[in-house]
Protein backbone atom coordinates (compact mmCIF):
# COMPACT_ATOMS: atom_id res chain seq x y z
CA UNK A 1 0.00 0.00 0.00
CA UNK A 2 1.27 3.49 -1.28
CA UNK A 3 0.71 6.97 -0.68
CA UNK A 4 1.48 9.06 -3.45
CA UNK A 5 1.30 12.81 -4.76
CA UNK A 6 0.45 14.04 -7.68
CA UNK A 7 -1.07 16.31 -9.93
CA UNK A 8 -1.38 16.30 -14.06
CA UNK A 9 -0.12 19.68 -15.96
CA UNK A 10 -2.30 19.92 -19.03
CA UNK A 11 -1.65 21.86 -21.80
CA UNK A 12 1.54 20.66 -23.00
CA UNK A 13 3.58 19.57 -25.74
CA UNK A 14 5.04 15.93 -25.66
CA UNK A 15 8.04 16.99 -27.55
CA UNK A 16 9.16 20.59 -26.12
CA UNK A 17 8.78 18.47 -22.53
CA UNK A 18 10.53 15.66 -23.11
CA UNK A 19 13.29 17.81 -23.92
CA UNK A 20 12.82 19.95 -21.09
CA UNK A 21 13.19 16.68 -18.77
CA UNK A 22 16.50 15.35 -20.56
CA UNK A 23 17.61 18.86 -20.36
CA UNK A 24 17.61 19.20 -16.38
CA UNK A 25 19.20 15.73 -16.05
CA UNK A 26 16.04 13.41 -15.85
CA UNK A 27 16.28 9.43 -16.50
CA UNK A 28 13.95 8.15 -19.01
CA UNK A 29 12.36 5.07 -17.20
CA UNK A 30 10.05 3.52 -20.05
CA UNK A 31 7.99 3.61 -22.67
CA UNK A 32 4.78 1.77 -22.61
CA UNK A 33 1.62 1.17 -24.07
CA UNK A 34 -1.02 0.42 -21.84
CA UNK A 35 -5.13 -0.82 -22.03
CA UNK A 36 -6.54 0.85 -18.97
CA UNK A 37 -10.01 -1.06 -17.97
CA UNK A 38 -12.41 1.14 -15.16
CA UNK A 39 -13.87 -0.92 -13.46
CA UNK A 40 -17.08 -0.72 -10.76
CA UNK A 41 -20.86 -2.13 -10.32
CA UNK A 42 -23.52 -0.75 -12.16
CA UNK A 43 -24.05 1.63 -9.49
CA UNK A 44 -20.84 2.75 -9.27
CA UNK A 45 -20.28 2.36 -5.75
CA UNK A 46 -16.51 2.45 -5.69
CA UNK A 47 -16.37 6.20 -7.25
CA UNK A 48 -19.61 7.59 -5.93
CA UNK A 49 -19.63 5.73 -2.23
CA UNK A 50 -15.85 5.61 -1.51
CA UNK A 51 -14.30 8.12 -3.77
CA UNK A 52 -12.30 5.50 -5.20
CA UNK A 53 -11.37 4.05 -8.47
CA UNK A 54 -10.39 0.21 -9.42
CA UNK A 55 -8.11 -0.61 -12.46
CA UNK A 56 -6.87 -3.19 -14.32
CA UNK A 57 -3.52 -2.38 -16.60
CA UNK A 58 -2.05 -3.95 -19.31
CA UNK A 59 0.96 -2.51 -19.71
CA UNK A 60 3.64 -3.48 -22.64
CA UNK A 61 7.38 -2.44 -22.39
CA UNK A 62 7.96 -1.02 -25.89
CA UNK A 63 11.94 -2.06 -25.29
CA UNK A 64 11.74 -5.51 -24.24
CA UNK A 65 8.17 -6.17 -25.29
CA UNK A 66 7.43 -7.59 -21.78
CA UNK A 67 3.54 -7.45 -20.94
CA UNK A 68 2.20 -7.07 -16.99
CA UNK A 69 -1.51 -6.70 -15.50
CA UNK A 70 -1.45 -4.35 -12.55
CA UNK A 71 -4.44 -4.53 -10.79
CA UNK A 72 -5.23 -1.20 -8.57
CA UNK A 73 -7.23 0.17 -5.86
CA UNK A 74 -6.45 3.79 -5.28
CA UNK A 75 -8.73 5.81 -3.41
CA UNK A 76 -8.30 9.67 -3.08
CA UNK A 77 -7.80 11.11 0.76
CA UNK A 78 -7.05 14.33 0.31
CA UNK A 79 -7.31 17.00 -2.56
CA UNK A 80 -5.79 20.70 -1.39
CA UNK A 81 -3.38 22.05 -4.61
CA UNK A 82 -2.33 17.91 -4.36
CA UNK A 83 -3.88 15.03 -5.23
CA UNK A 84 -3.16 12.65 -2.76
CA UNK A 85 -4.12 8.85 -3.20
CA UNK A 86 -3.72 5.52 -1.48
CA UNK A 87 -2.56 2.93 -3.64
CA UNK A 88 -2.83 -0.49 -3.68
CA UNK A 89 -1.49 -2.74 -6.32
CA UNK A 90 -1.36 -6.49 -7.38
CA UNK A 91 0.46 -8.38 -10.10
CA UNK A 92 -2.08 -10.41 -12.14
CA UNK A 93 -0.95 -13.39 -13.97
CA UNK A 94 -4.42 -13.75 -16.22
CA UNK A 95 -6.45 -10.68 -16.94
CA UNK A 96 -9.16 -12.72 -18.49
CA UNK A 97 -9.72 -14.91 -15.58
CA UNK A 98 -9.93 -11.82 -13.35
CA UNK A 99 -12.69 -9.74 -15.34
CA UNK A 100 -14.58 -13.07 -15.19
CA UNK A 101 -14.03 -13.49 -11.71
CA UNK A 102 -15.02 -9.60 -11.06
CA UNK A 103 -18.28 -9.95 -13.37
CA UNK A 104 -19.68 -13.00 -11.38
CA UNK A 105 -19.03 -10.41 -8.62
CA UNK A 106 -21.21 -7.62 -10.12
CA UNK A 107 -17.98 -5.34 -10.94
CA UNK A 108 -17.82 -4.54 -14.61
CA UNK A 109 -15.59 -2.74 -17.25
CA UNK A 110 -17.09 0.59 -17.52
CA UNK A 111 -14.28 1.76 -19.64
CA UNK A 112 -11.56 0.70 -21.75
CA UNK A 113 -8.74 3.24 -22.52
CA UNK A 114 -5.56 2.84 -24.38
CA UNK A 115 -2.55 5.06 -23.22
CA UNK A 116 0.93 5.62 -24.77
CA UNK A 117 3.13 6.19 -21.32
CA UNK A 118 7.07 7.70 -21.49
CA UNK A 119 8.05 7.73 -17.77
CA UNK A 120 11.40 9.86 -16.53
CA UNK A 121 13.00 10.17 -12.91
CA UNK A 122 14.75 13.25 -11.51
CA UNK A 123 15.97 12.52 -8.25
CA UNK A 124 12.50 11.32 -6.09
CA UNK A 125 10.10 13.13 -8.60
CA UNK A 126 8.46 10.90 -11.68
CA UNK A 127 7.18 12.02 -14.70
CA UNK A 128 4.86 10.66 -16.53
CA UNK A 129 3.76 12.10 -19.85
CA UNK A 130 0.38 10.20 -21.44
CA UNK A 131 -1.62 10.21 -24.43
CA UNK A 132 -4.18 8.63 -24.73
CA UNK A 133 -6.53 7.25 -27.47
CA UNK A 134 -9.07 10.37 -29.01
CA UNK A 135 -11.64 8.92 -27.68
CA UNK A 136 -10.89 8.50 -23.93
CA UNK A 137 -9.07 11.66 -23.74
CA UNK A 138 -8.01 14.00 -26.70
CA UNK A 139 -4.81 16.01 -25.08
CA UNK A 140 -1.37 14.67 -23.83
CA UNK A 141 -0.85 15.70 -20.50
CA UNK A 142 2.08 15.27 -17.60
CA UNK A 143 1.52 13.58 -14.21
CA UNK A 144 4.40 14.98 -11.75
CA UNK A 145 4.35 12.41 -8.61
CA UNK A 146 6.13 12.61 -5.50
CA UNK A 147 6.48 11.53 -1.85
CA UNK A 148 7.22 15.22 -0.91
CA UNK A 149 4.91 18.46 -1.31
CA UNK A 150 7.95 20.38 -2.16
CA UNK A 151 9.35 18.16 -4.47
CA UNK A 152 6.13 19.10 -6.44
CA UNK A 153 7.31 23.04 -6.03
CA UNK A 154 10.51 22.55 -7.34
CA UNK A 155 9.70 20.27 -10.41
CA UNK A 156 7.01 23.32 -10.63
CA UNK A 157 9.96 25.50 -10.88
CA UNK A 158 12.86 23.96 -12.28
CA UNK A 159 10.22 23.31 -15.31
CA UNK A 160 8.21 26.76 -15.35
CA UNK A 161 5.32 25.17 -15.55
CA UNK A 162 2.23 27.65 -15.63
CA UNK A 163 0.14 27.08 -12.17
CA UNK A 164 -2.70 27.72 -13.98
CA UNK A 165 -2.07 24.37 -16.20
CA UNK A 166 -1.64 22.45 -12.96
CA UNK A 167 -4.72 20.10 -12.37
CA UNK A 168 -5.72 17.51 -9.20
CA UNK A 169 -8.36 16.12 -11.39
CA UNK A 170 -8.66 12.40 -11.95
CA UNK A 171 -8.85 10.80 -15.90
CA UNK A 172 -12.65 10.81 -15.25
CA UNK A 173 -13.27 13.84 -14.09
CA UNK A 174 -11.19 15.44 -17.25
CA UNK A 175 -13.43 13.69 -19.37
CA UNK A 176 -16.47 15.03 -17.60
CA UNK A 177 -14.98 18.66 -18.26
CA UNK A 178 -15.02 17.53 -22.28
CA UNK A 179 -18.62 15.62 -21.81
CA UNK A 180 -16.95 12.36 -22.50
CA UNK A 181 -17.83 9.98 -20.16
CA UNK A 182 -20.90 7.94 -21.02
Amino acid sequence: MAKELEVKVLNIDKESIEKQLIGIGASLISREEQINYLLDSKENKIQNEHDSYLRLREKKDLETGKVDYIFTLKENVARDGIRENIEINTKVENKNALLYILEVLGVHTISKGFKERISYKYNDIRFDIDTWDKDTYPYTYMEIEVEKEEDLNKAIKILNIDEKNISTKSIVELREDLGLND
